[in-house]
């Protein structure tokens, strides 16, 4: 490399550290700046949040026995379609006579007894029923999705509360 090449690159990297001087200040102004923004934005955040929390830890019992009773109408809507079902009325059908035997029984034990003799009737046995309790799994699994999403729209709200001008 030639001296003159030297002292064009010499001088280069002086016009270029001049000019990143230059610019430093500003950059270093405009950083400050954001941090003091973002201060300010995580401090009125966590004066929203105090606030939301607060009226939420206030009105918890409220919203509790709200999210409670807003299945009540979807539970009756349930019974009215279930009712409905033909392979339910099939179930209940079912069901009924095995309740329909214990009556005979009960009858028959009450007959026996009546009558001063021994009861010779045995006592109703009752049997699980799987398919109760897998339908009970499902719906249950069923729930807790709908519940995760209702959680999410509690974080949701909560955070549209926190990034509001008001």
């Amino acid at each position: 490399m030639t001296t003159n090449e030297i002292q064009k690159a010499a001088e280069r990297v002086a016009k270029l550290q001049a000019q990143a001087e230059k610019l430093s200040a500003p950059l270093a102004d405009a950083q400050a700046h954001l941090e003091a923004a973002q201060e300010a934005e995580a401090t009125r955040r966590a004066e929203r949040g105090e606030i939301y929390d607060s009226e939420f830890s206030r009105t918890w019992s409220d919203r509790a026995r709200e999210a409670a009773s807003s299945g009540d109408g979807a539970r009756d809507r349930f019974y009215e379609l279930l009712a409905e079902e033909p392979w339910f009325a099939a179930y209940v059908e079912f069901r009924a006579a095995r309740h329909k035997r214990r009556h005979v029984m009960d009858e028959a034990q009450r007959a026996q007894r009546a009558m001063q003799e021994e009861v010779t009737v045995p006592e109703q046995r009752y049997y699980p029923v799987a398919i109760l309790s897998d339908i009970e799994s499902h719906a249950e699994k069923m729930a807790a999705g709908k519940a995760a999403e209702f959680a999410d729209e509690l974080r949701k709200t909560r955070d549209e509360f926190l990034d509001s001008k008001d």
